[in-house]
């Protein structure tokens, strides 16, 4: 990947307005990726229809002013799933460098410590605000909607402009390669069995020094089976028609991103399976998805199924529950739905 180092931004522009005139029109990820940069690097040497204002100071500071803006829209997406929610940033909780919004709509975990670069963007009449981890991957994007509040998001900007922006400094992330697991399958299903909460899971990933797929294939297929291929857009229709409440996980190293109600609107474009409802969006591109599980955990409100979706690298993709909260039982209808996905029956 290329970097300022090498490429300065008046060469990028003219590289990125001509591969725009001599087509296809691009989004500006996909232009990026194109032109062998980053998204951040892209967004601050700018473009013919997209200009930015580079933000500076404290991103933690930047992440809790959010609640201002009124209602906006938020999207988290990885390379294969978008996620798109409108409501207010309300419900700011920090604890040490993670960032919560708990708001009826808008619900996040925001890794800020790993957060590097803000900018203010405009393109194609649409405001929003960006934000980029160190090697320049977009990790949460804020757009202006009809209801925001067009003078505090002015504010914002104003607040924090960098009075002399500086090229980004981009860093390529590391390749994340899966080595051979630190634990026996024996200790892996020991340790998934004493797990009293969900939020148990990934640290004890990191304590057994497995990834999440090799403890999902060690674990048993009572506590996660691989399901059909088809499994997702099963339990998505079925979701809709009977209108069941799921909560649905997208996320990248810099966030996650948490809808949680029914969905409504449904529909297949090419790749892409969508929802399309008023205040949700989802964008899944079905083809990068290389396995499908079922996941089954213990903890002190009784067990809780998953529908977890990987990519071919062993990235998590999507993660998929039914609608509860600490201290509350699984919805018995989403356990049956998942139940109906698996061949093998599940622990209960």
């Amino acid at each position: 990947m290329n970097s300022f180092t090498n490429l300065t931004a008046d060469t990028l522009r003219a590289q990125a307005d001509a591969a725009q005139r001599l087509g296809p029109q691009r989004r500006t990820r996909e232009l990026a990726a194109h032109l062998g940069v980053s998204e951040c690097e892209l967004v601050h040497a700018q473009y013919e229809g997209l200009s930015s204002q580079a933000l500076a100071g404290s991103l933690h500071e930047m992440f809790a002013a959010l609640g201002t803006l009124g209602r906006v829209m938020a999207l988290t997406r990885n390379d294969w799933c978008v996620h798109e929610r409108h409501g207010s940033y309300d419900g700011h909780v920090r604890q040490g460098h993670v960032h919560m919004m708990l708001g009826p709509d808008i619900d996040l975990r925001a890794f800020v410590n790993v957060w590097r670069h803000a900018y203010a963007v405009e393109q194609g009449g649409r405001r929003s605000l960006q934000f980029f981890d160190g090697s320049g991957l977009a990790v949460h994007k804020v757009y202006c909607t009809a209801d925001t509040d067009k003078q505090a998001y002015a504010a914002y900007v104003q607040r924090f402009a960098a009075t002399e922006p500086q090229a980004p400094v981009i860093v390529p992330a590391a390749v994340a390669g899966e080595g051979e697991p630190k634990s026996s399958p024996e200790q892996i299903r020991a340790a998934w069995l004493a797990l009293q909460d969900t939020h148990g899971f990934y640290p004890m990933l990191r304590r057994l020094g497995v990834s999440r797929l090799q403890a999902l294939a060690a674990a048993g297929s009572d506590l996660a089976q691989p399901v059909a291929s088809d499994s997702v857009e099963r339990m998505l229709t079925s979701a809709a028609q009977s209108g069941l409440a799921i909560m649905c996980f997208v996320g990248n190293p810099g966030m996650v991103q948490i809808h949680t109600g029914p969905i409504r609107q449904l529909r297949r474009t090419g790749d892409w399976y969508n929802v399309l409802d008023e205040d949700f969006n989802l964008h899944l591109n079905t083809a990068a998805v290389a396995s499908s599980w079922v996941v089954n955990k213990p903890t002190t409100d009784g067990w809780v199924r998953s529908l977890e979706l990987y990519h071919e690298s062993g990235e998590q993709i999507v993660q998929f529950f039914g609608r509860r909260k600490e201290g509350q039982t699984e919805l018995t209808e989403w356990r049956a739905l998942l139940d109906e996905l698996c061949s093998e029956p599940l622990a209960v």
